[in-house]
């Protein structure tokens, strides 16, 4: 019997071997049929990701940075995540939501101008894929709760449209918290809260926070966390104005004697009430140890209704770092490293390849992403793969003068407005002589006192500094041109665009700063300036891809073509994708690199460089923000402004690393980094798609549909081929006639408004 035991189980194990082995396929592989299709393999620990979007919470309104505002949640999440503490948005609420949701510039979606507002035909452009379609793709429940401002002047336009399976909130940029009334202007308001595509009446009375809090509830509830991953984008409308917290959340902060930042200090206090509610729900309900929480403002604080930003320098609405940098952290189980700040440089757009990499996406479809995967930084600590970011190119915002170039020659720029200013003086004195012949002598003394500015050191001009080529640089510097006669019409080199390049820069302040190029694209048609009818630029672009790129001009940034072809990127290609070598080539930009009177600002490494006009650049501390805006305003603008100022007042250089304040503009002393960073500005604007801001459409009017915003426009219309260009406020043909002056008038609305602010600030 035991012989007989014995051979069997010989023969069993022999038939084993014979047998094919049987190992279930591994997760992310594909499973073969008899037939030859494949299909995708079941997804397993998809992480749930909630992202937790903030309006106008400022550097300085959190708990962490702010040890007077009370944020008790968010300081526990941060402290148990990774603070990220090199962060960066945009300064207005509506580029920052389209990076978000894209993954590209703004320049690359044509919103590089202000804000959607409610009556404008504008939105996302509709053939541009989004960060929810591509989750839902690989297998997520997508749901929006809050604000969502990207437009809905057709259905095309609505969250449910561009990824979303749900949606409740508001389709504006600003509503009331408790009637959810929003207006665009005098006389014309709207209600505005909508639930998937219908408006959802009768909610008025609940405060909003507590309102989109309790939605988001529902979804986690009614959600299996087993069986589908969640992605939930709670945009809330706090911290933005108006400023209406609950009377109960006010009196911890009843020692503030300014009363805005009071009320907005008691908002932040909601916001951590929501956020303490909606990770409560995701414990209890199971979802919490395989999810991921990110916390992001989108820009910056405006002082004048309670934000700070101190210790940073600008508000909301300006490019420099107070309104730019923003205040996140991410909090996840899922951290390999947590309990730390990380310092890395990161952009709002790289959430889109993050997310769908980390969600086993795939984002070789999404073509002309700007952002980067960083969880990898996030949560190892790695080294960031972004090293620089372009903040925006904005044409149609110019300062009042914009006479002063850079043209390697700051000092003769300089001279030349000098000798206008002076020849304008000197003319408005004339007329005064002859129309008062007998002060004569006393001006001819106060004129003859002060020496001429002809005497200016144009004269002798100064040695000019070296423009040396940066230590680690493998290419040549930027070739020097003779200057040429300025010609009427300003013409542009036909050669092969730019391709981006890998600098190193040394800061002056000891640390290496880094000017890399990130990524590597095709060739883009260069975008100069030329004057050129707008029916031959049409014709020329139809063979652009054949023959040389045509040139555009000034007045070309501003036109528009049909709604299939504008704001499209033809020959533009992934910037995050693996497997594009990069290439060592340096652009090779005529005489002038850039015009500096356009608005525009670049971070690359530890280097900042803002042109134009930034906006207003002050440093507000919070025991100074004002009920009412006064003279202090300018304290800090006049003192700079005493100090000897720089030969170029459109150009800022800063060394955010050693200066995180801006408060030393280095654009003097290293004009070698100036020029190259204009270079890499020059070259991004040859990416850029020409700018979409519509002029308003009546038919927005609320009263046309029940008293609510919703969509206007049908969807076979053409509604972007309209406009010919960019939409101007309150420029038309005819000069408009000056209006004289009222003082009593503006004396008596100031009053006006001064009694209703203190009638509406008593607690």
């Amino acid at each position: 019997m035991q012989a007989a035991a014995a051979a069997l189980t010989v023969l069993s194990v022999l038939v084993s071997l014979d047998r094919p082995c049987a190992h279930p396929p591994a997760p992310n592989q594909t499973r073969h049929h008899n037939d030859g299709k494949t299909e995708p393999a079941q997804k397993k620990n998809q992480p749930h990701i909630i992202f937790i979007l903030i309006d106008d919470q400022g550097f300085n309104d959190i708990g962490y940075h702010n040890p007077n505002i009370k944020t008790p949640t968010l300081d526990k999440l941060a402290a148990e995540g990774v603070r990220l503490e090199n962060y960066y948005v945009q300064p207005i609420c509506t580029p920052s939501r389209s990076q978000l949701i894209t993954g590209r510039y703004q320049i690359h979606t044509g919103l590089q101008h202000s804000i959607i507002r409610p009556s404008q035909p504008s939105c996302l452009p509709l053939h541009m894929d989004t960060l929810p379609e591509r989750l839902r793709a690989a297998g997520y429940t997508t749901h929006m709760v809050g604000k969502w401002h990207l437009g809905f002047y057709r259905r095309a336009c609505l969250p449910t449209r561009k990824g979303f399976d749900t949606f409740f909130g508001s389709l504006t940029g600003s509503v009331d918290y408790y009637s959810y009334g929003s207006c665009d202007g005098p006389g014309l308001c709207g209600y505005d809260l909508h639930d998937d595509e219908d408006v959802a009446w009768g909610q008025e009375g609940k405060y909003s926070t507590f309102l989109f809090t309790q939605r988001a509830r529902k979804i986690l509830e009614s959600h299996d966390p087993r069986d589908k991953p969640l992605f939930l984008l709670l945009s809330l409308q706090a911290v933005h104005t108006p400023l209406q917290p609950p009377k109960s959340y006010i009196y911890p902060y009843h020692s503030m004697t300014n009363v805005a930042r009071r009320k907005f200090a008691a908002m932040v206090s909601t916001v951590d009430e929501a956020v303490r509610n909606v990770t409560y729900a995701l414990r209890k309900l199971g979802y919490y140890k395989n999810s991921v929480i990110i916390y992001s403002t989108d820009n910056g604080a405006q002082p004048f209704t309670g934000g700070s930003n101190w210790p940073l320098r600008g508000r909301k609405g300006t490019y420099w770092e107070g309104g730019v940098r923003g205040v996140a952290f991410v909090h996840s189980p899922l951290l390999r490293r947590r309990r730390r700040v990380s310092r890395a440089l990161l952009h709002i757009t790289d959430w889109f390849p993050t997310l769908v990499n980390l969600a086993g996406g795939d984002i070789s479809q999404s073509r002309g992403l700007d952002g980067f995967d960083v969880w990898p930084t996030i949560s190892e600590g790695k080294e960031s793969p972004r090293q620089e970011i372009l903040h925006n190119i904005d044409p149609l915002h110019k300062p009042p003068d914009q006479s002063v170039k850079w043209d390697n020659k700051p000092e003769e720029a300089t001279v030349r407005r000098t000798k206008d200013a002076a020849f304008k003086t000197q003319k408005k004195k004339k007329k005064i002589l002859k129309q008062q012949p007998k002060q004569k002598s006393a001006f001819k003394l106060k004129t003859t006192k002060k020496p001429l500015v002809f005497s200016h050191p144009a004269s002798k001009p100064k040695p000019k500094a070296k423009s040396r080529p940066l230590p680690s640089l493998k290419h040549k510097p930027l070739p020097k041109s003779k200057p040429k006669p300025k010609p009427r019409t300003k013409t542009c080199s036909r050669h092969q665009a730019p391709i981006p390049y890998r600098p190193q820069v040394k800061s002056p302040f000891g640390g290496a700063a880094s000017l890399a190029a990130t990524s590597s694209t095709r060739s883009q048609p260069p975008s100069c300036f030329r004057s050129k009818p707008r029916q031959a630029v049409l014709k020329k672009q139809s063979a652009s891809r054949s023959g040389p790129p045509p040139a555009k001009s000034r007045t070309q940034i501003k036109v528009h073509g049909k709604s299939k072809s504008r704001r499209t990127l033809s020959h533009y290609q992934n910037m995050s994708q693996p497997g594009m070598p990069p290439t060592q080539s340096h652009p090779t930009p005529q005489e002038p690199v850039w015009d500096t009177s356009v608005q525009a600002a670049l971070r690359v490494g530890d280097w900042k460089l803002l042109t134009g006009d930034p906006g207003h650049g002050d440093w507000v501390p919070p025991q100074v923000l004002p009920t009412l805006p006064g003279r202090w305003w300018n304290l800090e603008r006049i003192f700079l402004s005493s100090r000897k100022s720089s030969t170029n007042k459109h150009i800022f250089l800063f060394n955010i690393t050693a200066d995180p304040y801006e408060r030393h503009n280095l654009a003097d002393q290293r004009p070698d980094v100036v020029q190259q960073l204009l270079a890499r500005l020059a070259y991004y604007n040859q990416t850029s798609v020409p700018v979409y801001f519509p002029p308003d459409d009546p038919r927005a009017n609320p009263s046309q549909h029940g008293g609510a915003w919703a969509p206007w426009v049908d969807e076979d219309e053409d509604e972007e081929g309209k406009y010919q260009g960019v939409y101007k406020k309150g420029k038309s043909g005819k000069k408009k006639k000056k209006k004289e002056k009222c003082r009593l008038c503006k004396l008596r609305s100031f009053f006006l408004k001064l009694n209703t602010g203190m009638m509406s600030n008593r607690i």
